[in-house]
């Protein structure tokens, strides 16, 4: 009976306001503040007009509602208590919660701060605990004049003016930086930025060369300046400080190589200024033989970097960020078609912007040898008669598979964009994946596994090994085995699957096969290195890795998302053989595209940046129990597939190269 008696409490508050643009994420006045309401039958009824509502912080809300419920404040709260709250308490109840809200803000002061003494909130709050003494010995001999309401009310706004400082205070702790430690972190990023940034140019030439010029500067006297400045000063910051610094802690020794690395990049870079001053007074001549212009691809990949980084600055772009690789990687293949018409339905006419000369001997040339190797002096122009055109390259039926394959690739990506709804707005629609994946579509989603299963055999096996084949054969089979037994797909001589177990077994089997194929690529690349140099032994060993990862990736995918894997196998595949070695992309442009295609197969296994859509199912594949390292390797194998998988095929691509 007592307890139904207890008044109830509703609070309606928000974590964040919104703009009139309807963001959420910027300091505006509209965002950074909320409604905060309190509803409760223990409160008096107001009449009259109503007043401006007080301005509180989010954190006084934990304190108000410890005290309101009879519980202890947060050891480490530093909230204040909204005092209208406890409005209809006595004064002596009120004294008593306040009372307790500054103790215990006092008690974490003194915990922070060695000179807590010092503070002025702790002065406050030891001037008001002494007069809220005095209250209460007037209290205790039964004064109810109007002295001691007036003492009380004294007491009170002195225990608020000492919440308010102590609460300050601690405020102003926690948002204390570590600002040497933070200057040189960031000092440090600034450099390797500067250095990336001044190696670009080289690294998307066609020689895809990367050169970080360290070793000069290492010897130079500027070297050995830059490291006592810097020793020197680390010494005074670190001798000076009165809090707490985390590059101060380190050891002496590893401080005196954080100096040294800053002192090497910061050379470095001088030294890559220097050299790019230096080319740049070359004759004009070497100028135009070494440029060359830029095409369609190469703009779109430096867009899209770009464009891709800038839009990581705002969160509605990071929780959606898939749509930004499905629109690149869309692009990507229109402009690849572009290049393979081009490719292959070559202008016979150069451009009109040419001498009548050059022109003329450029049209005769074309009808002779198919502007096989002609020199133009115009370096601006060389697109227009590439080294080897791709037409001699591809003939008959293989030429117009080239033409079809991006169209291809983009109704691959278009079929795995409605496997799996991923991000955070359209998540929660329904998907071919949910649709597989019920109960009433068993044997659709037995027969798709089958034969997506079959497809990764068909599509890895050509480069592998006749035992390499052999045991890849055997482990798709056990892969079927393991889903079946766990009750995801069936047999077709199965009529139900009541049969259900661990799959302990079955998995471990396909792993013995996994290791298999591993371990005889590993042999072939150790043996290219060691006994022979031969590029064929290194780019099967190569292949027969990765074909492991695959037969790995098919075991911890879920039934449903195989057709991933197969897509990722199929566009590799036609991407490989109709279009990059046809149009001769430089390493830079192969690279970059198999990062793009990697990132978007990441969001097409139904991925996203929130920690929610990982598959932890994966981590207990062939596990009768959790052990902590397979499980975390198995997880996050199993997670960043795509990208990974993309990444060692892009190894092959280039051994074979």
């Amino acid at each position: 009976q007592e307890e139904a008696s207890l008044p109830n409490l509703l609070v309606v508050c928000g974590d964040h306001g919104m703009s009139e643009m309807g963001s959420h994420g910027g300091s505006s006045e509209g965002e950074v503040h909320t409604p905060l309401l309190f509803i409760s039958s223990a409160f008096e009824k107001r009449s009259g007009p109503l007043t401006q509502p007080e301005l509180v912080q989010q954190t006084d809300l934990a304190s108000t509602l410890a005290v309101g419920l009879g519980l202890p404040i947060s050891r480490n709260s530093v909230g204040n208590l909204i005092l209208p709250v406890l409005g209809g308490k006595t004064m002596r109840e009120q004294l008593r919660f306040v009372h307790l809200n500054a103790f215990q803000l006092s008690r974490l002061l003194q915990e922070n701060t060695p000179a807590y003494e010092k503070d002025p909130g702790y002065e406050h709050f030891k001037v008001a605990e002494k007069s809220h003494g005095n209250w209460i010995k007037l209290y205790l001999e039964g004064n109810n004049s109007e002295i001691l309401l007036n003492l009380g009310k004294k007491v009170l706004k002195q225990y608020l003016e000492a919440l308010k400082t102590l609460s300050s205070s601690l405020s102003k702790q926690v948002a204390q930086y570590d600002m040497y430690s933070m200057m040189m972190g960031t000092v440090i990023t600034v450099e390797v930025l500067l250095l990336l940034l001044l190696s670009v140019p080289k690294a998307l030439s066609s020689r895809a060369e990367f050169e970080v010029p360290l070793s000069p500067p290492l010897f130079s006297l500027l070297f050995y300046l830059m490291c006592l400045m810097l020793c020197a000063v680390h010494v005074i910051v670190c001798t000076s400080a009165e809090s707490l610094c985390y590059f101060c802690s380190m050891s002496w020794l590893t401080a005196v190589g954080v100096m040294m690395l800053i002192s090497a990049l910061m050379c470095g870079i001088l030294s890559a200024i220097a050299k790019i001053f230096e080319n740049s007074r070359l004759p004009l001549k070497n100028l135009v033989v070494s440029s060359s212009s830029w095409s369609e691809i190469d703009v779109l990949i430096l867009a899209g970097t770009i464009g891709h980084v800038l839009s990581l600055g705002a969160s509605s772009f990071i929780e959606e960020e898939h749509q930004t690789w499905y629109f690149l990687i869309n692009t990507l293949c229109l402009v690849l078609c572009q290049e393979l018409y081009r490719n292959n339905f070559p202008v016979k006419e150069c451009d009109t912007q040419h001498s009548t000369t050059v022109k003329q001997n450029f049209d005769s040339i074309w009808e002779v040898s198919e502007c096989k190797n002609v020199d133009i002096p115009a370096a601006g122009n060389s697109k227009l008669c590439k080294a080897t055109s791709s037409s001699e390259f591809i003939k008959g039926s293989d030429k117009w598979i080239s033409l079809a394959s991006p169209w291809i690739i983009l109704i691959c990506c278009r079929l795995l964009r409605s496997l799996n709804q991923t991000g955070v707005q359209w998540a929660h629609r329904p998907d071919f994946g949910h649709w597989l994946t019920s109960s009433e579509h068993q044997s659709e989603l037995s027969f798709l596994a089958a034969v997506s299963l079959l497809m990764i055999f068909v599509l890895v096996q050509r480069r592998c090994s006749l035992v390499s084949k052999i045991a890849m054969a055997l482990g798709l089979l056990g892969v079927y085995s393991y889903r079946a037994a766990i009750g995801n797909v069936v047999f077709p001589w199965q009529h139900d699957s009541k049969d259900i177990s661990k799959g302990i077994t079955e998995a471990r089997f396909v792993y013995v096969f996994v290791l298999g194929i591993v371990f005889s690529g590993t042999k072939d690349l150790l043996k290219s290195q060691v006994i022979s140099a031969d590029s064929t032994v290194k780019s099967t060993g190569l292949w027969e890795v990765y074909s492991g990862l695959v037969l790995l990736a098919a075991l911890l995918f879920r039934p449903h998302n195989l057709p991933v894997l197969v897509f990722c196998l199929l566009i590799q595949t036609m991407t490989t053989k109709y279009i990059w070695r046809p149009l001769k992309f430089d390493a830079a442009q192969i690279t970059i595209m198999h990062y793009w295609f990697g990132q978007a197969f990441f969001y097409f296994q139904g991925n996203s940046n929130g920690i929610a859509t990982v598959d932890v199912s994966a981590g207990f594949v062939g596990l009768e129990s959790y052990v902590e390292i397979p499980a975390i390797f198995l997880t996050a194998f199993a997670t960043y597939a795509g990208p990974l998988l993309w990444a060692i095929h892009l190894l092959c691509y280039l051994s074979s190269e």
